[in-house]
């Protein structure tokens, strides 16, 4: 038996985006490049099978710079939250 080859795992952020206008940006997530690529193509189908034109998805690869944003984000919204609860 040969063993499976893995792909590695990069960090992916997923935008969808209705036609009305309305969007949802997900949690960052781990994904092989090849499950990026299926998850485009399932989110097409499935908006197809709905009937619902012009929906998109966007999936990008985030980089480390990205990462850092989302970590310097994060605790400017944690300080926030203690700010408001001391208040």
């Amino acid at each position: 038996m040969t063993p499976k080859t893995q792909q590695p795992l990069h960090p992916y952020s997923v935008k969808i985006e209705t036609p009305t206008g309305k969007s949802a940006t997900l949690p960052v997530t781990l994904l092989t490049p090849k499950q990026a690529e299926e998850v485009q193509v399932e989110f097409k189908r499935m908006a197809h099978e709905a009937g619902i034109k012009g929906a998109r998805i966007d999936v990008q690869r985030v980089v480390a710079d990205d990462y850092e944003k989302v970590i310097r984000e994060a605790k400017a919204c944690l300080r926030t939250a203690t700010t408001a609860k001391a208040a």
